[in-house]
C-alpha cells in the first residue's frame, strides 16, 4: 500500500508533471507555467482533493472513470481497457473515492512506467 505522498509522486510522473513538495504550503506544488528569465509560477496540485486537478489527471492520461452509485464504487481504466483502479465510495462518498481511483491509476501508470526504465518487468 502506497501512501498519498508516493501515489502522488508517481500520478505527476505518469503525466508529465513536474511537481515539488512545499513545506510552507503542506502539499504539492506544480509548475504551472513558465515565464521569461528562467523564473516560473507555482500552483498547488491536490489531485486527492481537488476535482479540477484529478479531472486534468484523468483527461491527460486519457482514463475512462466509472461511476457506479449502485455498486458503491468508482473504477478506472486506461482508454476503457483493463481495469487500473478500483475504489469504493466510503468516507467522503463518491466523489473522494473518485478522485482517489483516478490518483491510483495514475500512479500505478507511473509505477509501470518507472519499471520500464528500469528494465523490470510485472510477469
Amino acid at each position: 500500500m502506497r501512501t498519498d505522498r508516493e501515489l502522488l509522486e508517481l500520478a505527476a510522473k505518469a503525466a508529465g508533471i513536474t511537481i515539488q513538495w512545499s513545506d510552507s504550503w503542506g502539499s504539492y506544488k506544480r509548475d504551472a507555467r513558465p515565464v521569461p528569465l528562467g523564473c516560473s509560477e507555482w500552483l498547488l496540485w491536490r489531485p486527492l482533493t481537488d476535482d479540477g486537478d484529478a479531472l486534468r489527471l484523468a483527461v491527460k492520461l486519457g482514463l475512462a472513470v466509472e461511476v457506479d452509485n449502485c455498486d458503491d464504487a468508482t473504477r478506472v481504466s486506461e482508454s476503457g481497457c483493463d481495469l487500473i483502479a478500483k475504489h469504493m465510495h466510503f468516507d467522503g462518498g463518491p466523489e473522494a473515492a473518485t478522485r482517489r481511483a483516478i490518483v491510483r491509476a495514475a500512479a500505478e501508470i507511473g509505477a509501470q512506467a518507472a519499471a520500464q526504465q528500469n528494465g523490470e518487468s510485472n510477469d
